[in-house]
């Protein structure tokens, strides 16, 4: 099985962080930001993961830390979970529509970061939740598990389908670059034999 645990601590948050690529969907998350409960919990579900997660954050002040390091730990637990990355697809892509929203997104498990986020969310936030963190969960994923990803908004007017449909789109992308490739074997998918 390929599972990961991390455990992250600052002085802004305590996190442990639990994840299994070869999961059946399961979750339990429990971040101090609702919304980004319900989010990782539609991630883990169709990204076929089994996720824990549990955070205690400084969100007196606000979400920003808990979203941003929790998003650092998740990309640290795909990239631990991976290893070298031998006999993986490599490349995922999904679009994804949530009612009157569409979105793409598109993932290469390349160890490069890089982020392209095309969207414009309508509201300022969704609940308590600053939709302005949903690009800074996904900016620090990146960084940290070494992945090129574009999420695009193709269409939609709702922020919460929009957003929803991002999350969906990103585990079933994720889940189809992390999936063993039967042609490849034990090969790492990358003419220049190596994935940095």
């Amino acid at each position: 099985m390929r599972s990961a645990e991390i455990r992250r601590r600052t002085a802004e948050t305590d996190i442990t962080l639990t994840l299994c690529l070869d999961g059946a969907g399961k979750s339990e998350v429990h971040t101090g930001a609702g919304f980004l409960d319900h989010m990782l919990t539609l991630f883990a579900a169709h990204g076929r993961f089994d996720l824990s997660v549990v955070c205690r954050g400084d969100t007196e002040v606000d979400d920003h830390h808990s979203v941003e390091d929790i998003g650092i730990a998740l990309g640290e637990a795909v990239a631990r979970a991976l290893g070298e990355k031998r006999g993986i697809a490599r490349y995922g892509s999904m679009l994804l529509p949530m009612d009157e929203a569409l979105v793409l997104a598109a993932i290469d498990l390349s160890g490069r970061a890089c982020l392209r986020f095309t969207a414009q969310i309508p509201s300022q936030k969704i609940g308590t939740f600053d939709t302005e963190l949903v690009e800074e969960f996904f900016t620090a994923f990146v960084r940290s598990a070494g992945a090129t990803l574009h999420i695009r908004q193709l269409d939609g007017a709702n922020s919460h389908h929009i957003v929803e449909a991002m999350f969906k789109a990103f585990g079933r992308a994720l889940s189809a670059a992390a999936a063993p490739d039967p042609q490849l074997g034990d090969a790492i998918p990358s003419t220049k034999g190596v994935l940095v």
